[in-house]
């Protein structure tokens, strides 16, 4: 379960810290390409979601890795399903109806829940 565990923990987090950044350093011109949302959130929402997903990218590495308070990496898990739940609601209310990333995202953000109750 260990191995299991980081391996799928470090893809999640290796996928959120990228998309994480990009959020937090990219201009809004930028961002459009990727993201067709980004037109109907603030600019200041679209950092702090960067910032929670570099955040919780954080969050599924090191508690675990350190023996700090591990419990933390459960609730970073928890907290991307809820993130990626949001993100359905955003492109299914706008023009971009595209969510089989965001299906993938739940479904790997939910198997490293599952994992990460090994270390509890």
């Amino acid at each position: 379960m260990d191995i299991a565990y980081w391996i799928v923990a470090g893809l999640l987090a290796c996928f959120y810290f990228y998309a994480g950044v990009v959020k937090v350093i990219r201009s809004r011109d930028l961002l459009r390409p990727m993201m067709a949302w980004v037109d109907r959130v603030p600019l200041p929402a679209v950092r702090a979601l960067g910032t929670t997903e570099v955040l919780g990218a954080v969050g599924l590495l090191l508690p675990p890795a350190t023996g700090i308070a591990p419990w933390l990496a459960l609730v970073a898990a928890i907290g991307f399903v809820l993130l990626q739940i949001g993100a359905i609601a955003v492109h299914l209310t706008g023009e971009d109806r595209q969510v089989m990333l965001n299906v993938g995202l739940i479904a790997t953000a939910v198997v490293t829940v599952w994992l990460a109750t090994g270390w509890l």
